[in-house]
């Protein structure tokens, strides 16, 4: 799925998704809140713009993640799917491995 025009929500949030909290190279992954429907860049984004809890997404969400580089989404499956160098499924842009870190945040799992 594609949602190149999606936007993410966050504090400075750059043209690829990245946010104040969050500026490697590699951090271009926003992650979609089933609360209110919208991609955010960072769960500390989120705390600190939102008047809620991050709700976390189905892992079977078709459209739980947004990669910032090239406005593919995408479910947990196909995020995760490879651990050794996390990477979009679309155009192989790189993701951050320390954002494996956070999935209880972001997903019902």
């Amino acid at each position: 799925m594609d949602a190149k025009n999606a936007t993410v929500r966050g504090v400075a949030v750059d043209a690829m998704g990245r946010c104040a909290h969050y500026r490697s190279v590699r951090d271009v992954v926003a992650n979609k809140c089933a609360t209110c429907g919208e991609y955010w860049a960072c769960h500390a984004c989120h705390e600190e713009l939102a008047d809620h809890p991050f709700g976390r997404m189905d892992v079977a969400a078709a459209d739980a993640v947004l990669c910032g580089a090239c406005g593919t989404t995408m479910d947990y499956a196909r995020y995760t799917h490879d651990e050794g160098a996390p990477a979009c499924c679309a155009c192989g842009h790189l993701f951050n491995p320390g954002c494996s870190l956070h999935a209880g945040i972001y997903f019902d799992i």
